[in-house]
């Protein structure tokens, strides 16, 4: 949809071949965005460490100062994390270490130490896999998103955050449940990556086709005077209908009036599901919708 915009919105228009490079660029900021947001938990929990030599090498320390707990510098998901050879490759290939932080890295640190999560933590003998990852999903969920300062880092440096916040909180979310089901060099999966390109690809040559399909369903609505967000959401939606016999009918309706409601106006909704609705229902009459019904295979 973003690059779809940007390809509409452009003077000289950008051919498809240029609009796909765009899209994978898309795609490689979101990786290098997943990537720092581990990058960065990481160095949080692993911050302890640097604590207890810091505090260690006072010209008099306290009693305090040498014995801080370092009992999550040694989580077992977080050294999974660090062990990852996807993971080292993503930190050598992308420019993380140019962005990172290391005085909000040790603030969000200094937070994690004085609540409550940190202290039953470090107070558990055991090291059970649950407790392992609910600290760290506490770190990323609870410490670093809702920190103003630290969105305010991050947006500084990842221009699309506004755009792929709720993707990425999820991913992270899955991502400590299983991170060593992720590959770092790939974090989309090579189907997901096909279709993305193959829709967009599908939305700039089938244009002309899919306007012939949607104008006539606009009744009183002027073509031109309709956001042209909601169009390019129907024109999208429409090439899943007809090119894309994977995905069911209703998820495509569903997931562009998501999409419209998100991103559009508040009618966008609503707009988009009775455009979509009425061709599906047209071409399904006529006999031109073809979908794999994997329930009967």
């Amino acid at each position: 949809m973003q690059t779809l915009y940007t390809v509409e919105t452009s003077q000289p228009t950008i051919p498809v071949d240029k609009a796909l490079v765009l899209l994978e660029n898309h795609f490689e900021q979101s990786r290098q965005l997943f990537t720092y947001l581990v990058y960065f938990l990481t160095e949080v929990a692993r911050y302890a460490e640097t604590d207890s030599v810091k505090r260690a090498s006072k010209h008099l320390p306290t009693e305090q100062d040498l014995q801080v707990n370092t009992k999550i510098s040694g989580n077992t998901v977080l050294w999974q994390i660090l062990e990852d050879t996807s993971f080292k490759a993503a930190i050598d290939d992308t420019r993380i270490r140019q962005v990172e932080d290391v005085e909000m890295i040790k603030k969000i640190y200094q937070q994690l130490t004085a609540s409550a999560e940190y202290q039953s933590y470090i107070n558990l003998a055991s090291r059970d896999k649950k407790d392992e990852k609910d600290i760290l999903t506490f770190i990323f969920s609870t410490l670093m998103l809702p920190n103003e300062d630290f969105i305010s880092h991050i947006e500084e440096f990842f221009i699309h955050w506004d755009d792929d916040a709720d993707m990425m909180n999820q991913m992270i979310l899955n991502f400590l449940q299983k991170p060593t089901n992720y590959n770092f060099q790939d974090i989309i999966s090579k189907e997901k990556r096909e279709f993305g390109l193959g829709l967009l690809r599908t939305s700039i040559e089938k244009k002309d086709f899919c306007l012939e399909l949607i104008k006539p369903k606009l009744k009183n609505w002027d073509a031109e005077r309709i956001a042209m967000l909601d169009m390019i959401l129907m024109r999208m939606g429409v090439c899943e209908l007809l090119y894309f016999e994977t995905i069911p009918t209703k998820v495509s309706i569903n997931e562009y009036i998501d999409l419209a409601k998100e991103y559009s106006t508040p009618q966008s909704g609503q707009f988009v599901n009775g455009i979509l609705d009425n061709i599906h229902k047209e071409k399904e009459q006529a006999g031109q919708l073809k979908k794999v019904d994997y329930k009967k295979q």
